[in-house]
């Protein structure tokens, strides 16, 4: 397999391309680091305006999707510490998050003083949601090169529970944890158009509901959520246009009651079905799902290349196939 010299993007990437010295295609159409921190300021500027506009409107400033995961408790601790917002924070329970990430997550809103909410969607319909999405390709070519169908059906659910729940309790802003290389700047604040995701929900819930049945459709939205369009929220991912260094980051949270866990992959750190996912996306499609993302973050200097190559092509820690399998009755 042919690696890029300058990021981490293989030859099995859909659509890469090398020149002569080694380098892929989507390096040679990055625009530079001086360019993309033009565009962090720009956006973070939009972010203060959209802030001042949205804060004290009801009893939230502000929802965020937590996971337990380093990124996620970073972007909590700086909302509430830098930006000092009124915070409701949402887990969804997707049956696989880890005991370790459930500590951080206790400790962790306690000590920032933040209310907590967690959302436990049925085991037995989660299992069935996982399960067919090992076993076929229900989305995209396109959002398969960023996602494996594993968790392309989980962060489905977990985003539509989380603007749901926004537009009942009328919270104006939803936050997520995506590290820079997940999604880019200019998307990192934006209004959430209802019409855009009516059609987003259709290409999640659609073969969803086909694969497990409509039991699946209590975790979307409905017509009555749609009339609400008033209420729809603005969606910020702040570490797209923050400074963003991975050990840092773990320094800061570990004041705040957060501790590595031990029991996951190295692309995650709160999910004991992620290196399943991975292993499934691998066989099938001949790349690691994550590794857009970690390109991504090594192209813009956020990490170095050996560090991420490590996390696409390192080791991982044994037995983590055997406990997602275990719990999905594999």
């Amino acid at each position: 397999m042919k690696i890029c010299s300058r990021c981490i993007l293989p030859d099995t990437f859909p659509g890469i391309k090398f020149d002569e010295h080694g380098v892929c295609s989507h390096c040679a159409d990055f625009k530079g680091i001086e360019a993309l921190n033009e565009h962090k300021r720009e956006y973070e500027k939009k972010f203060l305006d959209l802030v001042g506009q949205s804060r004290e409107k009801g009893a939230y400033d502000c929802m965020i999707a937590y996971s337990g995961g380093k990124d996620s408790t970073y972007t909590l601790k700086v909302l509430k510490e830098r930006y000092n917002l009124r915070i409701l924070a949402l887990t969804i329970d997707n049956g696989f998050i880890s005991e370790r990430a459930f500590k951080n997550m206790c400790s962790v809103s306690e000590n920032l003083g933040v209310d907590h909410l967690i959302f436990r969607p049925r085991f037995d319909l989660m299992k069935k949601v996982f399960l067919k999405s090992s076993e076929n390709d229900i989305y995209s070519k396109k959002t398969l090169e960023r996602a494996s169908t594993i968790c392309t059906s989980c962060i489905g659910i977990v985003k539509f529970v989380t603007l749901k729940t926004a537009i009942e309790k009328s919270v104006p802003l939803i936050a997520y944890g995506w590290s820079p290389g997940q999604a880019p700047v200019q998307s990192s604040v934006m209004k959430v158009n209802p019409q855009l995701i009516r059609a987003t929900q259709a290409a999640t819930l659609g073969p969803l509901s086909k694969l497990v049945g409509d039991e699946v459709n209590a975790y979307f939205l409905t017509e009555d959520h749609f009339a609400l369009a008033d209420r729809f929220p603005h969606n910020v991912h702040p570490l797209a246009f923050l400074d963003y260094n991975e050990e840092r980051i773990i320094k800061e949270i570990g004041q705040i009651g957060w501790e590595e866990p031990d029991d996951t992959d190295s692309n995650s750190t709160n999910c004991l079905l992620n290196a399943y996912a991975n292993d499934v996306h691998i066989k099938r499609f001949g790349f690691h799902p994550y590794v857009w993302e970690i390109a991504n973050m090594v192209r813009s200097g956020v990490m170095d290349r050996e560090d991420g190559y490590k996390k696409i092509y390192g080791e991982q820690p044994s037995g983590l196939l055997t406990v997602a399998k275990k719990r999905l009755g594999i």
